[in-house]
């Protein structure tokens, strides 16, 4: 009756465990897919941004844009500081923060080729972050 008990615990404490580990999992997936997909939107505003300033500087267009690029930036960033707490894995988190730091400085570029380099970069960044987070989330 005793060792029945006992076996039923371990039992317990297993499924119990299984399931932890599993829902931790579903949140990584959703927190990391999340996050990737706020760094596309906010690359996009980037570009957008840059286009309507180098298009028309100061114009209506280039505030609107500015002001949309700030809005996926703050929807990023606050995906960033959800990767950050679902995440254990340093480098995982690292080329998070990196993959955000490509995106946040494409609007600088000087001319059309710096941001295309400064676009692709972005992309590289993210997909490095992906790349190293998928073996996790299998």
């Amino acid at each position: 009756m005793i060792a029945t008990h006992w076996f039923q615990g371990r039992a317990a404490e297993r499924t119990a465990a299984l399931a932890r580990s599993e829902q931790l999992r579903q949140e990584r997936i959703a927190t990391f897919s999340e996050f990737a997909g706020a760094l596309v939107d906010y690359r996009h505003s980037q570009n957008d941004r840059w286009f309507r300033a180098a298009e028309a500087p100061g114009s209506e267009e280039a505030e609107e844009s500015r002001f949309a690029s700030y809005r996926q930036r703050t929807a990023a960033r606050q995906a960033l500081f959800r990767v950050q707490l679902v995440c254990d894995d340093p480098e995982v988190r690292r080329l998070a923060e990196a993959a955000f730091e490509e995106t946040h400085c494409m609007h600088e570029a000087a001319d059309a080729q710096e941001r295309t380099r400064r676009s692709d970069r972005a992309k590289q960044a993210l997909a490095r972050f992906v790349t190293a987070a998928a073996p996790g989330l299998r």
